[in-house]
């Protein structure tokens, strides 16, 4: 006889033929259905003839159509199981109901993980998610101790985004005495790709596919560190910012910045550098006169290197300043399920002494410093960020 606890299960599974279903919002299931049912008029639409136009449309909608497709099969199968649980309960055959229940409880993770991705595939999304950025890192408060994390951040950010095989680029960098960062600039440019959130191809594809920008974006803020100086005995507490701008295309740049609202100055560069430095006007200085931003470079012996890299510097400056200014006049707080994304909000403290980092976002921590900076896979930025992924569906 098959235990009872084996066909309590059972039971609780039969009447509950939509659980699953019922995780989402009467208003979520709404959403999902008019959005597949404006994927399908529109799929009618083309294949009458009609303008490619919707193409784009249809490839914003095309995610979560297949998503729906994929768990419409998931409850088939579901029906089907429950079917074959029942006949092996009327004859009492213990083998096939114990790999039916095996089955079904497979089956409801497999859904739950694309409940999440049905969620996921209805908020709002960046538009700028897939474009390359500009990552600047500055050393705060805390003096050398600041310098060296900061170079610990760059480090990391650099490893992660050479294992998604993207390029990196030094547009501007200053070194410490002690081999720490002031501040640095990096340009991450690469074609899409990275995955944060989900684990399993339960589609096997790329809708969730994300480039530099939307891989990185949630590193802007305040990065507190505490840990012990090699020449001290007391945790001393230090800081530096982090900020991740969306890196506008070549087009874009020259709309953004004509050449009516730039002045561009050059100087001899400082510091240390060689026989080059102070000998010509290679560092060059652009402001962007409406705004009043401005780019220095002076890393490279070459003007025209100099120029072109602050160039791509000020331009996504610029394009975030107007981002900004735009979600302000459409009343949409920016970053507002993921704690502002203000560049002055402290979001994460490193707490050496106990090997834990917490991001005081998403109210998380997680041991293990030294992996986490490692830009690994199981690294800074695949441990937090879907952690902040899932507040935005607790909202929905």
């Amino acid at each position: 006889m098959i235990s009872c606890q084996r066909f309590f299960y059972a039971a609780i599974v039969r009447n509950n033929v939509h659980q699953c279903r019922h995780i989402l919002s009467g208003a979520v299931q709404n959403r999902i259905d008019a959005l597949v049912s404006e994927h399908d008029s529109i799929v009618e639409k083309l294949n009458a003839g009609g303008t490619q136009s919707l193409g784009k449309k249809l490839a914003k909608l095309s995610p979560v159509a297949r998503l729906k497709e994929k768990m419409d099969e998931l409850y088939r199968e579901e029906e089907s199981l429950k079917e074959l649980l029942t006949d092996a309960k009327s004859l009492d055959d213990e083998e096939v109901a114990d790999e039916c229940l095996e089955e079904l409880q497979k089956l409801d993770e497999t859904k739950e993980k694309l409940e999440k991705r049905m969620i996921d595939s209805i908020l709002p999304t960046d538009e700028q998610e897939m474009e390359n950025t500009i990552l600047e890192i500055r050393a705060g408060t805390g003096g050398d101790e600041a310098a060296l994390f900061a170079g610990e951040l760059l480090e990391s950010y650099t490893k992660s985004a050479r294992s998604q095989g993207w390029k990196v680029e030094t547009l501007n960098i200053t070194k410490t005495d002690l081999g720490g960062i002031k501040e640095a600039s990096l340009s991450i440019t690469g074609g899409g790709g990275a995955s944060l959130y989900y684990e399993g191809d339960l589609l096997d594809d790329e809708s969730n596919a994300i480039g530099p920008y939307g891989f990185f974006k949630y590193e802007s803020g305040v990065h507190r560190v505490q840990r012990v100086p090699v020449n001290d005995v007391r945790i001393h507490t230090s800081a530096c910012s982090v900020a991740v701008l969306p890196s506008p295309s070549d087009s874009q740049s020259d709309e953004l910045l004509p050449a009516s609202e730039l002045r561009i100055e050059t100087m001899r560069a400082s510091g240390a550098g060689g026989q080059h430095v102070n000998t010509t006007d290679s560092a060059v200085r652009v402001t962007h006169i409406p705004t009043g931003i401005t780019a220095s470079i002076q890393d490279e012996r070459s003007q025209h290197k100099n120029k072109t890299k602050a160039l791509r510097l000020i331009a996504a400056r610029v394009w975030d300043q107007r981002r900004e200014e735009a979600a302000r006049e459409r009343g949409e707080a920016r970053n507002s399920l993921m704690g502002g994304g203000d560049r002055s909000e402290r979001i994460r403290t490193y707490n050496f002494p106990q090997d834990r980092v917490t991001d005081h976002r998403c109210k998380e921590s997680e041991h293990g410093i030294v992996r986490l900076l490692n830009g690994s896979e199981d690294g800074l930025i695949n441990t937090f960020a879907p952690s902040m992924r899932a507040q935005a569906r607790e909202k929905l």
